[in-house]
């Protein structure tokens, strides 16, 4: 009756356990997604209902002081600059806590914005209640939304060479666009993001 008893606690937690790390994922290929309302460095609110024009978004969470991110800065300039007036803005959202990460404050990203000359908006995801929706695991971490539909088309890095732009042969994310600009769904639709961890309480 015992060894009968453990089993069956056993199969609860095991099944328990599948069931939670499956609704812990976050968003997947073709789930719709739930707009947001986040301050940009600017103090302005800024949610996706506010790009009438767009045919999508290619959020990415990133920060300040990873070294990954800091190394695709100016390639996620080059992608807003050539997919924004496209249909395909960069939205930016920095997922960290800034007790935990000292580099990641408000403040700090205004200054990095600056300095850097960011061409798109940088947002602050205040109480880290929008990362964990998304399933977002790493700094950076890209999903790119059709507008359409609100659904993730691609989850993963934005290119094969996270250290030197130099080395890139396979630029996920600009395929990915270009296959939504031109009717089609990506060929491929998921990649593993490389990068720091995202920093939490």
């Amino acid at each position: 009756m015992k060894f009968t008893k453990s089993i069956l606690v056993l199969f609860v937690f095991l099944i328990a356990s599948a069931f939670t790390t499956k609704t812990n994922k976050g968003y997947q290929i073709g789930d719709t997604i739930e707009d947001f309302k986040l301050k940009n460095i600017d103090d302005k609110q800024v949610s996706l209902s506010d790009y009438k024009d767009a045919k999508g978004f290619v959020i990415v969470f990133t920060c300040n002081h990873c070294p990954y991110s800091i190394a695709y800065e100016d390639r996620l300039i080059a992608i807003d600059q050539k997919y924004k007036k496209l249909g395909y803005p960069v939205i930016a959202i920095n997922p960290n806590d800034p007790e935990v990460s000292k580099g990641d404050s408000f403040e700090a990203m205004q200054v990095r914005a600056s300095e850097k000359g960011f061409t798109f908006p940088y947002l602050f995801d205040e109480g880290q209640k929008t990362y964990p929706k998304f399933g977002a695991t790493k700094t950076p971490h890209v999903f790119i939304v059709s507008k359409q539909n609100m659904s993730v088309e691609y989850i993963g890095a934005i290119d094969n060479s996270s250290r030197n732009p130099d080395n890139v042969s396979e630029k996920y994310v600009e395929d990915a666009i270009n296959s939504l600009l031109a009717g089609k769904k990506p060929t491929k639709t998921t990649t593993k993001a490389i990068g720091c961890s995202i920093k939490k309480l």
